[in-house]
């Protein structure tokens, strides 16, 4: 259930049309419902009832600060894994103590942030990040409390450049080597130990390889606690899928409480990594059509927005429901949905049957409020959307359009160039 719905003919969230908005701050532009994840979240939370746990958005799926704050009131932590993302959370007003920071390229000033920001946790994906980590805490005087990621080698069951659980990625420490990189930690000093990390990928439409790797994260623990080595934390990760077209992943209902009963006895606080199940389906994204193009073969609808808005349908093939803003009830056609980028991967849809659409038509991509504007580039120098916030009868611009000057800031033509010739 979500806020994008039609009413005699015209797409609406929640009480203010798409057209309206669209008049008002231009195309493209990506709309979101606050009540959709307001609601997403109470749901997760649902799930986890009588647990003791700690939700972290997986900031990458939508980093947008007017989304990340509203979260943060809902005593939702954060998963970051770049400094940025970390500044990004904190100037929402996150606490730190509810901030895990994973990924395996952290630079030693993304560390030193957050080991001054005073993090929850490090989930540390090599051995050398824990040797960097270890000296950058003793030279700052820190403590830095980690985990440490495994691999366990499950199939996600997903599209590969969205695995990560798997031998050949490039996520985490192989799960048989795990407890030697725990023995040297815990000789470390300015290092507390304190969990244990997995993600196994994303857009998971099954519950069952998150349970086989599970049952692999509690043979580790039993070694561990064989070893002296008691953990606090179990972080689970996140990656569940939403549905884009035909896909029937479990509701957070069902994922909770099959993870609960999985891990639920080790005595462990559970941390859980959710993204695209929160806001994927809270936000679209709003485009205008351009022209259309007729050859002997193809129907091209060329809209404002391209690839460097969304580029999941050219990075994945990644399927995205296209609806009309006004329905004009004209017939339908198939179509091809492209944008203004020069490549030819530059599309949204592909032979796809759509309303008949013309020049100055609005049209919605659904399902974009993950991995949408946090993955827009200023590819072909195009600056990119606007974003908005929906709460029933009112929106927010809580993010403007770049502008021309904006494409050019931070850069400069040294003088000799300029002299050259003169």
């Amino acid at each position: 259930m979500n806020d994008f719905v039609y009413r005699e003919g015209r797409l609406y969230c929640g009480d203010l049309g798409i057209e309206e908005i669209a008049d008002s701050v231009g195309t493209p532009f990506y709309c979101y419902s606050l009540p959709t994840i307001r609601r997403h979240v109470r749901v997760f939370e649902e799930s986890l009832r009588g647990v003791d746990h700690q939700t972290c958005f997986a900031v990458k799926a939508n980093a947008n600060l007017a989304v990340l704050a509203a979260l943060g009131r809902m005593g939702i932590g954060a998963d970051v894994v770049s400094g940025g993302e970390l500044f990004k959370v904190l100037r929402a007003g996150i606490d730190p103590g509810r901030i895990v920071y994973s990924g395996v390229g952290k630079r030693v000033d993304e560390i030193d942030m957050a080991l001054t920001a005073g993090i929850l946790m490090f989930n540390i994906e090599s051995e050398q990040e824990l040797e960097v980590l270890a000296a950058r805490a003793s030279i700052l005087n820190k403590r830095a409390p980690i985990a440490i990621r495994v691999n366990p080698d499950v199939d996600p069951e997903t599209h590969p450049y969205i695995s990560t659980g798997l031998k050949e990625n490039k996520f985490g420490i192989d799960i048989d080597a795990a407890l030697d990189q725990y023995r040297k930690a815990v000789r470390l000093d300015h290092v507390d130990v304190m969990g244990l990390d997995c993600h196994i990928g994303s857009q998971l439409t099954e519950v069952k390889p998150f349970l086989d790797a599970v049952e692999r994260l509690k043979v580790l623990v039993s070694r561990l606690e064989e070893d002296g080595i008691h953990l606090r934390y179990l972080d689970l990760g996140g990656g569940l899928g939403i549905t884009y077209e035909h896909e029937e992943p479990p509701h957070p209902s069902e994922y909770g409480s099959a993870m609960v009963k999985a891990a639920g006895d080790l005595g462990m606080k559970l941390i859980f990594e959710p993204g695209r199940v929160i806001v994927g389906n809270a936000g679209i994204l709003v485009s205008r059509v351009l022209y259309r193009k007729e050859t002997s073969g193809k129907t091209f609808i060329i809209v404002d927005a391209g690839m460097n808005d969304l580029i999941r349908p050219a990075f994945y093939n990644a399927y995205h429901e296209i609806g009309v803003v006004v329905e004009k009830g004209i017939g339908r056609e198939k179509v091809d949905v492209v944008g203004p980028i020069c490549e030819s991967s530059d599309f949204l849809a592909k032979d796809r049957e759509l309303p008949v659409l013309d020049r100055g038509d609005l049209i919605a991509v659904m399902s974009a409020g993950a991995y949408g504007f946090t993955m827009a580039s200023n590819y072909n120098s195009r600056p990119k959307a606007a974003e908005v916030l929906v709460d029933k009868d009112k929106f927010y611009l809580v993010n403007r359009r770049q502008t021309y000057d904006d494409l050019t800031s931070g850069e400069t033509i040294p003088d000799a160039i300029m002299e050259e010739g003169d």
